[in-house]
Parts: C-alpha cells; sequence; structure tokens
C-alpha cells in the first residue's frame, strides 16, 4: 500500500453496508485509518435502510460464510443467534424438493446456515466490526450521507476519491478530494467503477453476464399456531420443467419470510391476492398449504435485478495501484442462490491474508488481492450460472461443450444427493462453499453419480430425521 508523506498507512471504503464492513474488519489493525464513504444515513436500531434494496427479501448465510464471518469478527454468529437469527443445519432442517421428488433429512450436522433479516446481519456486524476497530491501532472514520463521485489519480494508480455530501445545508454538495493509499470499491452491484475507470484512461474491465430473466417477491409471515409450524425451512426451486420456485424459511421473532420466484413469464405477483394464488403453482403443494395457516405481516416487495455479472479485475492489466474490489461490485449472484454475503465474507478474509491488507508497499499487491477476491467467488459463480444458463438467452445462452458434459453430471449428481449420503455430503461442500467444485469429481463420488442406478426421491415432506 502506498503511504503517504506523514508516514500513515490510509484506507477509504466505498459503501458502508456489509461488505463495507468486511473490509474494515480486513483492514484493522493493519492500516493506520480507515475511512468509509457511505452514501445513506444509517437508521436508528435495526431498520430497512433505502440503499439496500434487496432488504426485505430472505437473506441465508451459507455455513462458509458463516465460518469467514467468525474468523473474521469472533463472536459474531453468537450475537446474531442472541438478536434472533436461526441456525438450520442443511439437509436436516431444511425440507427441499428436487425434480426427482423430497430430499432425505440427514442429519450431518456439518453445515449450519444462518437465517436472518436484512436489518439485523447489518446492525449486528457493524456494531462488532467498529466497535473492533475502536479497540486496535486503527482509527475508523464514517463519513454516512456521502457520495463516491469518481477516482483520483491516472491509469497507473488510483490516489483516492472525489466525494461531495448528499443532504445538508447550501453549499454542502461542493466537491473535494479523499486521498488514500488504497481504495476498496465495496459499494454493491450499482458500482461506477467501471465508468470510472474512463476518467483515468483506462479501458472498463472485461465483464461477463448470465441473466435468466428471474425475478422474486417477498412477504413475511406469522404462523397462526406457532406449535403447529415446522420447525424446519422449505424450499421448492425452480426447475426447467416447472420454473417457479418458493422458499419459505423462519427468521428471527417467530416470524416466516416466504419468497417466491419464476423466470420470464412467470414472475410472482406483487399484489397479495395473487402472491398467494402463485404459491399454488409451484413444483409441490406444501408451501401452499402452510401459507393457508399463516398470518401475512407485510405488503409483497418484489425485485428483479437478478442478473449474474462477473467484473473481471483480477486479470492482468485489469487494476491500477491503488484499488480494490469487493463483494457485488466485482461479482453479482442471482440473489436467490443465497451466495452473495458468504461470498463477501470469504473474499475478505481472502483480502486479509494478503500484502494489501498489511500495507505492504511493493507494488501489485491490490493485483495480489484482487485475484485472491476472485478466487474466493468462484465456486459460487460456477453454480449460479450453471444453474441459470438454460433460462437465459443472448451471449450468456451459450455454453461451451464441456460446461455441457459438466451440466448433465451435475444434473445427475443433484439427484442422487437427494438420496445417497455420501454424494449429498459432496454436493453440500461445494454449495455451501466449504469446498471447491474439485470435491463433486473425487472417485467415491463420482462412481456413485454415474454408475449407480438413479432411485427416486421421498414422495412427500419427510418428517423423520435419519442419523448418519
Amino acid at each position: 500500500m502506498a503511504e503517504h508523506s506523514n508516514g500513515g498507512r490510509t484506507a477509504l471504503v466505498i459503501g458502508g453496508g456489509l461488505a463495507g464492513m468486511l473490509a474494515v474488519t480486513a483492514l484493522t489493525g493493519h492500516v493506520d485509518t480507515v475511512t468509509v464513504v457511505e452514501r445513506d444515513r444509517y437508521p436508528h436500531g435495526r431498520a430497512f435502510r433505502k440503499g439496500v434494496p434487496q432488504a426485505r427479501h430472505l437473506h441465508i448465510l451459507l455455513s462458509g460464510g458463516r465460518h469467514a464471518l467468525e474468523e473474521l469478527l469472533p463472536g459474531t454468529v453468537a450475537a446474531l443467534t442472541e438478536a434472533g437469527a436461526r441456525n438450520l443445519y442443511l439437509p436436516r432442517d431444511l425440507l427441499t424438493r428436487t425434480p426427482a421428488g423430497w430430499q432425505r433429512r440427514f442429519d450431518e450436522r456439518r453445515h449450519p446456515t444462518l437465517s436472518v433479516t436484512r436489518p439485523v446481519l447489518d446492525a449486528v456486524v457493524r456494531e462488532r466490526a467498529l466497535r473492533a476497530a475502536a479497540g486496535s491501532p486503527t482509527r475508523v472514520e464514517v463519513l454516512e450521507a456521502t457520495e463516491v463521485i469518481g477516482l483520483t489519480g491516472n491509469a497507473d494508480r488510483v490516489t483516492g476519491v472525489r466525494i461531495r455530501a448528499r443532504d445538508g445545508a447550501a453549499g454542502a454538495r461542493a466537491e473535494r478530494e479523499l486521498p488514500a493509499g488504497l481504495v476498496v470499491d465495496a459499494s454493491g452491484r450499482g458500482s461506477r467503477t467501471p465508468q470510472w475507470y474512463a476518467a483515468l484512461g483506462r479501458p472498463a474491465p472485461e465483464e461477463e453476464t448470465v441473466d435468466s430473466g428471474l425475478a422474486y417477491a417477498t412477504r413475511m409471515h406469522r404462523p397462526e399456531d406457532p406449535d403447529a409450524a415446522p420447525d424446519v425451512g422449505v424450499n421448492v426451486p425452480g426447475r426447467p420443467g416447472c420454473p417457479r420456485g418458493a422458499a419459505y424459511v423462519p427468521v428471527e421473532d417467530g416470524n416466516w419470510l416466504l419468497t417466491l420466484s419464476g423466470v420470464r413469464g412467470h414472475h410472482p405477483p406483487t399484489d397479495p391476492a395473487g402472491f398467494t394464488a402463485f404459491t399454488a403453482t409451484v413444483g409441490d403443494p406444501y408451501v401452499h398449504e402452510l401459507l393457508a395457516r399463516a398470518e401475512p405481516l407485510t405488503p409483497v416487495h418484489g425485485f428483479r435485478d437478478t442478473c449474474n455479472r462477473r467484473r473481471r479485475f483480477e486479470r492482468p492489466g485489469a487494476l491500477p495501484e491503488g484499488l480494490l474490489v469487493l463483494g457485488d461490485a466485482g461479482c453479482t449472484f442471482n440473489p436467490v442462490y443465497g451466495q452473495g454475503m458468504s461470498v463477501a465474507a470469504l473474499g475478505a478474509l481472502a483480502v486479509r491474508g494478503t500484502p494489501a491488507a498489511r500495507g505492504g508497499p511493493r507494488p501489485g499487491v491490490a493485483a495480489e488481492a484482487q485475484r485472491a477476491v476472485a478466487r474466493a467467488a468462484d465456486t459460487a459463480w460456477l453454480a449460479a450460472v450453471g444453474a441459470d444458463r438454460p433460462y437465459a438467452d443472448g451471449d450468456g445462452a451459450r455454453a461451451g461443450l464441456g460446461e455441457r458434459l459438466g451440466t448433465w453430471y451435475l444434473d445427475r449428481l443433484t439427484v442422487r444427493a437427494a438420496i445417497d449420503p455420501v454424494v449429498g455430503a459432496a454436493f453440500r461442500d461445494v454449495v455451501c462453499l466449504t469446498a471447491p467444485p474439485a470435491r463433486l469429481v473425487t472417485p467415491r463420488v463420482l462412481l456413485r453419480t454415474v454408475l449407480l442406478p438413479r432411485r427416486p426421491a421421498l414422495p412427500a415432506p419427510p418428517a423423520v430425521v435419519e442419523p448418519l
């Protein structure tokens, strides 16, 4: 990291949401100062804020992301649980309807997944990140209601940002520059770094997109009789033969979030009656039956920006010195797969282990950190685009021979995973981001997937947990 003439090592983080606070945590103790520039004002308490458009929808932290978050901020998982987050062990605590039938409930106890509303998650992580920074040599300043309007520097090096206030008295919107040895873009899927590249005299990074055209809608409910409600979540994902899905998952305070999804031509309605009627058209009637015994608590909230988009900042020459891109600003997933927060945590953890976080002064440290961030996203990217490719059009619909063979194998493996504890364990290791895709082609898993006959999964949601 570049050092300023006063000897201080400085970093600036664009965006004070989840990815931004994880970036602060990765840098804490390794730099002298971190300035966070956040467009919004944080709400009082644990409330929704405008700058998180997905906040009212279902959020989960996969076991890989959960482990990364706990390593970055020890004690955070316990704090989230104390705040009401629900711990669901996969596959025991999530009833899943596969194309072949219902998945068996193996009691693996290997993949705890957190289900929590976004305001609680953001608030707990922010509180703990800032508290950890306050107890370290790093000074952290948060500029709320302030927006970054450009990068400073040149094509070879970013030296800071240009900012302006978003509210306040007359004249408060005057622009000013903030210098920094490292700028971290954690501004989310709306990142403007590719556009800001032009002012630096750089071409925008290469970009890959796969868009299934999926939209989803969410409403919060409370079971009329909590004692009669299932003690597990329910997941009925869409599939080519029935491209409509539903996920009904418990969150804090005894409430449940129901998210309905569908690809082009199958978007869930956002009016209350249409939303409820849509639940009868997904791949199994179980969710519709549960909804008949639940009271809606909120309006229906829709979301349509679900394109998978990857900006290849990690490729040679794509990143100037002094810049790092983290989270959705670099790699955005279809949110319906619940990967984004986990990948942000894994990316921040990867950054903490590189010279960029430790203030290393040599050239190329930001590029090295960016490659580590990209590696942390690889497994989730392959899973998301593989699932969405069958529904995509245009360039995103074309898959090479290798990907087509991989899709055939994964389709077969997914069906096998619903009934086979060996294949299922490997499948969940990869889906939960605790193992690379190579885990799916070990000899034992490959033989059980390809050679053993495929049997149907269960015909109804399983009530029995099966010990291993």
